[in-house]
């Protein structure tokens, strides 16, 4: 795994590697250093010793860069429950403060911050290991003191201290960095407004039922949210009709999915029923009307039997038909001049030849 640029120039905040980079932790120590690896380490006891001699440095000289056995030390103390993203960036400004920068960050105890500034949401231990795992910090001081001393500082050979310009009123003193920027020590970092922990805080009590209820639902006791016998049912039940009213949106939103497909569906058919419908009525005005096809069909059907069949003689005029006329000769007719019967009528023929017999 390559290793992580860390260094950042005050002027142009690029990201460049700097000797201290290449350096094991403790600000001189040995071996390549296992950023993004390991958390940093916690500070001795005894406080920083070295070899080297140590120097007291002027921010003209940290600003222009040291040699990489000697980094700037950095420190920079707090509380830092509920480690969030402000405190991250204050750490991220102090360490970026000089080119070649060694951070040392200090943490207050749960009995010191009790008494001086109030009850803390985290214990000490976990907001020690909270600022262990920030890719900022070199090293952990553990139950920092709330005022800085000369003896503090001598002791973890601490060059600057970063913290944001406003005065930290606390312990009676109107600023606890009053003495630090006096003795030119102090360098200030920007705070990052709209986040803080305070802010946190505030939204948990703003919406204390609601977090009470979900953390009952999974599974957390009355007891260990601090909540009363009649608390506990109410929040239950508010919990339960909460289930019942999605479950009704739920039904609400498909049955509302389910008509609107059906609308869709019912409007789709309905259009194409009249495209059908449209089709229809083409199709049966081309076939059937004034000028279509079946009248052409049928006159041309008529004229085709007409010219097949004779033409019929009227009833009762056998000699209209001109094929009539045609098939009798002069020759065939009888001597008599009465016309001859109607074939049809025989005894009407009976009758007429028993007379002309006769004689009458």
């Amino acid at each position: 795994m390559a290793r992580r640029r860390r260094g950042r120039s005050s002027n142009n905040n690029q990201h460049r590697e700097t000797p201290q980079n290449r350096r094991g932790r403790g600000g001189g120590g040995g071996g390549p250093r296992k950023a993004l690896r390991e958390p940093a380490p916690f500070a001795r006891q005894t406080g920083y010793e070295t070899e080297i001699p140590h120097e007291k440095l002027t921010i003209a000289q940290a600003r222009k860069g040291t040699p990489a056995q000697r980094p700037v030390r950095v420190y920079a103390d707090g509380i830092f429950d509920l480690f969030h993203s402000g405190h991250a960036r204050a750490l991220m400004q102090a360490k970026n403060v000089f080119p070649n920068t060694y951070l040392i960050v200090g943490v207050c105890s749960d009995e010191l911050t009790h008494k001086l500034k109030g009850y803390t949401v985290m214990t000490e231990d976990e907001r020690y290991e909270a600022l262990r795992h920030c890719r900022y910090v070199d090293e952990v001081v553990r139950d920092a003191p709330w005022t800085l001393t000369p003896e503090f500082l001598k002791k973890h050979k601490i060059d600057f201290v970063a913290h944001d310009d406003i005065p930290y009123t606390s312990a009676g003193s109107e600023d606890v960095y009053k003495d630090i920027k006096e003795a030119g020590m102090f360098v200030a970092t920007q705070r990052t407004e709209g986040i803080s922990t305070s802010d946190v805080i505030t939204r948990i009590v703003r919406d204390y039922d609601i977090y009470v209820r979900r953390n009952l639902q999974r599974g957390y006791t009355a007891r260990e949210l601090n909540v009363g016998f009649i608390k506990e049912n109410k929040y239950r039940l508010q919990n339960q009709v909460d289930k019942m009213k999605e479950t009704v949106r739920t039904v609400e939103e498909k049955s509302k999915h389910f008509v609107n497909r059906v609308e869709e569906k019912s409007q789709d058919l309905i259009h194409k029923w009249e495209e059908k419908s449209r089709e229809f009525i083409g199709n049966f005005l081309e076939l059937f009307g004034p000028d279509s096809t079946w009248h052409a069909i049928q006159e041309r059907s008529g004229r085709m039997l007409q010219a097949l069949s004779p033409y019929s003689s009227p009833r009762g005029s056998p000699h209209s038909s001109p094929t009539r006329r045609r098939s009798v000769s002069p020759d065939s007719l009888p001597s008599s001049a009465s016309p001859p019967s109607s074939p049809s009528s025989p005894k009407k023929r009976n009758r007429s030849s028993v007379k002309a017999a006769s004689g009458y």
